[in-house]
């Protein structure tokens, strides 16, 4: 459920990350991802992180967060 306040805000929201959802605290149409700093779109934020309250703009970025001694994909 996307929870926003219309377009009253145009740079970076504020989130609260919560199971399953999120909130937004702080209106905005953004929010960057914890690893690469990527712009991502609130309606296309799919992977975030409840205990480290940070985003993340696919599921790469979470495995680097998570496991960051793993080796990386080859594309």
């Amino acid at each position: 459920m996307l929870n926003k306040f219309g377009s009253s805000g145009h740079g970076e929201a504020q989130v609260q990350y919560l199971d399953g959802d999120f909130r937004v605290i702080s209106p905005g149409t953004f929010v960057r991802c914890a690893i690469t700093d990527t712009r991502i779109p609130l309606d296309e934020l799919k992977y975030w992180s409840v205990d480290l309250q940070e985003a993340y703009a696919t599921p790469a970025a979470v495995l680097q967060r998570h496991f960051p001694g793993a080796p990386k994909p080859q594309p």
